[in-house]
């Protein structure tokens, strides 16, 4: 017998529970918080996320292109506009840039991906292969995790100010910013999510793959721990050079 469908309201609630999981809660975020974080991985994290930030805009797109609703389109467009720039503006990724050079990075570095761990680079690009492949409402619901990003944001905002002196403030526009995108986007996605999904197997469903995009970002996480905290990068028994793949289409 199936299961009675969860009212909108439970549905949400559901949803919301997942913040359990929110990477603000990964020993190295909870490091970085609470001022115990070195300069290079604060700097890991940076660079590292950079390939996160330039591949949702790419996330995005293949969400459009996949959706049939003219309304959504031009509602969900803003978000690629966020993060490339529109004509007169800069945009999420310059202003990702800029927090690199405020915590040391070379900006041409930063652009190089040199420095993109590739358990970031596998988990970044099963996030966009799935964008690519899902049903439009399973994809756009799958940024979900932004009912917990202001959260994150405004501890970065609270907290690294006081502890780490050495970051230009300048860095910080990227976070002021997505406070107010982020609780925008919130808005339309669960609006999406919680009209969409009106049986319990698609609610369950929706469930797993919120937790999927739990999974990606954790991952991330869990490399940069390897590589700035237990200095265990890929190939550390046989070499300090950076020999990974960077980038090449597989």
């Amino acid at each position: 017998m199936t299961a009675e469908a969860m009212t909108p309201e439970a549905f949400e609630r559901a949803l919301r529970a997942k913040g359990d999981y929110y990477h603000i809660h990964h020993p190295y975020q909870v490091a970085m918080y609470e001022g115990r974080a070195t300069r290079e991985q604060i700097q890991g994290w940076v660079a590292n996320r950079f390939y996160y930030q330039v591949n949702i805009p790419l996330k995005d797109a293949a969400i459009l292109a996949n959706c049939p609703d003219r309304d959504t389109r031009r509602e969900w467009v803003q978000r690629i506009l966020d993060h490339d720039g529109a004509p007169g503006e800069e945009g999420g990724i310059e202003a990702w840039l800029r927090l690199g050079e405020a915590v040391g990075l070379d900006r041409e570095q930063v652009l190089s991906q040199e420095l993109v761990l590739p358990g970031v680079r596998f988990a970044v690009d099963a996030y966009v292969n799935f964008a690519r492949r899902a049903n439009w409402h399973e994809a756009a619901s799958s940024s979900l995790t932004e009912l917990f990003a202001p959260q994150i944001h405004q501890s970065r905002l609270d907290t690294w100010p006081t502890h780490y002196p050495w970051i230009d403030p300048a860095g910080y526009d990227y976070f002021r910013t997505r406070l107010g995108q982020a609780r925008r986007d919130v808005e339309h996605g669960l609006r999406i999510t919680l009209e969409h999904y009106t049986t319990r197997d698609a609610q369950e469903r929706m469930l797993e793959i919120l937790q999927f995009k739990l999974d990606i970002l954790w991952s991330m996480l869990d490399a940069m721990s390897m590589a700035y905290e237990l200095h265990r990068p890929p190939y550390h028994t046989v070499t300090h050079a950076r020999v990974w793949h960077k980038g090449i289409a597989l």
